[in-house]
């Protein structure tokens, strides 16, 4: 009795990854912890955290604090800035993959 190996589709291995990191940055991540950042909990948990100060671009950031401005629900709020920055860095991630293959194809 042999097992027979399915093919599966770079595309379709590709998008099921997109998929799964979506859901995960969207939905799951709100579970995740009650301490996302761990630099954060390891400052106040060693007595240190009220002497950082805030930085002049996260201030004015539409996205800072794992969370996005004008948004009032803290759930959708996570949610958008998790998907948005799963996002970004997959189409960056994507960007560096195509530049990299098609240079790999030029040099012989």
């Amino acid at each position: 009795m042999s097992a027979r190996r399915t093919r599966v589709s770079t595309r379709a291995l590709v998008l099921a990854g997109v998929l799964v990191a979506l859901v995960l940055a969207g939905f799951v991540s709100h579970y995740a912890s009650s301490h996302p950042d761990g630099l954060e909990f390891v400052a106040g948990d060693k007595g240190f955290l009220g002497t950082a100060e805030e930085h002049r671009s996260s201030a004015d950031s539409p996205m800072s604090d794992y969370s996005t401005k004008g948004i009032d629900n803290p759930r959708l709020s996570g949610a958008v800035a998790g998907v948005t920055g799963t996002v970004l860095v997959l189409v960056i991630a994507g960007g560096v993959a195509l530049v990299v293959r098609r240079r790999g194809r030029h040099t012989v």
